[in-house]
């Protein structure tokens, strides 16, 4: 009961059992403080004197197992249909599980950001559930937890969506609510300030660690020029400009039922989605005109080095980065596999060369990112900074040998057996499901795509992987991008990326082509 919760709140919560524990950086830290901590005591080190196991050449050793044969699912099967409203609808019962997702994805993204208002799309979703209609963001929370449901929101490049899982006979009931925050946000002042200062501290702690700065930098680096040429998530400079009105504007023009997909699955028939979506989604009103333009693709790409120095840091963080295909590329699966082979797990060649023959990282790996207007691919490692030099080397190394040497059959095989069974797993929870068939819808791929996925990157073959990775994956093509303390990486970072720029990380300005600050006139 009530007061049972309260009872043992007040035995176990009580202020005087309570420790408050506050993270100060260093800097606030008095001038000549000295360290209340003693230093930890010097331990003499202990020799070994028992037996020591030696690895057996490579020739000597068991074989691991091979991979097993592909297991051929049995798959769901969209059926869709168009609201008045101009709403598209795709139903796909996946379950008998008493679940139901629904994904209302819209068009836009990040990629629709103003100029100089990074973050304005991520914002916009964000605060889609902080209060919608007549209810509160403490309202909302408390209806989606009544109905044992979970409601979420996100943003990407291209798409912004809204994400309801909930059991399937309190579906109507969640869709409602969903309905209300997607339609009518309110967007309140004290909700964006508080989101925005939980945003801006968040950056002030991502910006003391090298792999956060390193991620956001790739954009600006590889689109700088474009509408994707930009920290998605905002900036420190960008944040503090972005008022209420900018996410009103932003959800007035994308935020419209002849912009959106919504997709339903798990244990529904495709007649009883379409009735839940008219009845939660069929009074959406269409505003006059078309919905926006979706944004242009990046052009005139340059490879550029960067080497953010951020001092004091332990590590360093390496990324070579460069544009890629998009999703209506025919080489799609052959670029899927080349990534597999690359960095898509910890048998792949990056792992291989940087973690375990060399011991210079915990995990090195890879990913491809194709989208309907922009793609990207990108190798991330993070190592000490004194062997930073020797990864961006390696990187390329690999890069390289990808493109002039085909991959074994067993490379092959274990790849392909890792991408095909990462999408069946996907494909086996209605979340999943709901994910990949808005993805397919937003970037114009036929959603019977899911039934071919598994044949399409079994037939990928070792020419063809080859053939890619030559084509779009050659290392001179690529920019450097390292954080890390820049005095500790020495001549070898120098040495690896000659010409590039090296920015101080107090220098460091995202929202500038140039990624640094302009210096103020007279000084």
């Amino acid at each position: 009961t009530a007061a049972d919760v309260q009872r043992v709140a007040k035995k176990y919560l009580a202020a005087d059992r309570r420790t408050v524990i506050r993270y100060l950086p260093e800097s606030a830290k008095p001038k000549g403080e000295a360290d209340p901590f003693p230093a930890p005591p010097k331990v003499a080190s202990v020799g070994y004197d028992g037996p020591v196991t030696t690895l057996a050449p490579e020739a000597e050793r068991i074989a691991p197992p091979a991979p097993g044969q592909p297991v051929s699912p049995v798959l769901p099967t969209p059926v869709e249909k168009v609201l008045a409203n101009g709403l598209r609808v795709i139903v796909a019962k996946s379950s008998d599980l008493p679940l139901v997702t629904a994904d209302l994805t819209v068009k836009g993204g990040s990629s629709a950001d103003p100029k100089g208002l990074a973050g304005v799309s991520a914002l916009t979703a964000e605060l889609l559930t902080e209060g919608a209609g007549n209810r509160t963001a403490t309202q909302i929370a408390q209806a989606t937890e009544a109905l044992g449901a979970d409601l979420s929101a996100g943003s990407g490049w291209e798409s912004s969506s809204l994400t309801l899982s909930v059991i399937s006979d309190k579906a109507a009931e969640g869709l409602a609510i969903m309905a209300d925050v997607a339609e009518k946000p309110a967007f309140k002042a004290e909700e964006l300030d508080r989101v925005r200062a939980e945003a801006l501290d968040g950056l002030s702690v991502t910006y003391q660690r090298p792999g956060g700065v390193a991620g956001f930098a790739v954009a600006p680096v590889i689109y700088a020029g474009s509408a994707y040429g930009h920290v998605a998530g905002g900036t420190p400079g960008s944040l503090p400009r972005i008022t209420r009105e900018a996410l009103v504007r932003t959800h007035a023009a994308y935020w419209r039922p002849d912009n959106a997909v919504l997709v339903l699955t798990g244990d529904l028939t495709p007649e009883q989605g379409f009735a839940l979506a008219e009845k939660a989604f069929g009074g959406w009103a269409r505003p006059a005109g078309p919905p926006p333009t979706p944004a242009p693709g990046p052009t005139g790409y340059t490879p550029r080095d960067v080497v953010i120095d951020l001092p004091g840091t332990g590590q360093a963080a390496v990324v070579v980065a460069k544009p890629a295909i998009l999703r209506s590329d025919p080489r799609y699966y052959a670029g899927l596999v080349a990534n597999g082979v690359l960095g898509g797990g910890y048998s792949a060649r990056l792992n291989q060369e940087i973690r375990i023959k060399r011991g210079l990282s915990y995990g090195a790996g890879s990913s491809l990112t194709p989208r309907a207007a922009s793609g990207g691919f990108s190798a991330t490692v993070q190592t000490k900074n004194e062997s930073a030099g020797q990864v961006v080397e390696l990187i390329k190394g690999e890069l390289t040998r990808l493109g002039t040497e085909p991959a074994s059959l067993a490379e092959l095989q274990a790849r392909k057996s890792v991408l095909i069974g990462d999408f069946g797993r996907d494909l086996g929870t209605s979340g999943g499901l709901a994910d990949i068939l808005g993805s397919l819808a937003v970037y114009g791929v036929p959603l019977n795509e899911i039934q071919a996925y598994t044949d399409k990157v079994s037939a990928v073959s070792a020419g063809d992987v080859q053939a890619f990775s030559k084509a779009e994956l050659d290392p001179a093509e690529a920019s450097v991008i390292v954080v890390g303390d820049a005095k500790a990486m020495g001549e070898a970072i120098r040495t690896a990326a000659p010409k590039a720029l090296a920015i101080p990380i107090d220098k460091l300005d995202l929202d500038s082509p140039a990624l640094t600050q302009t210096p103020a006139k007279g000084k």
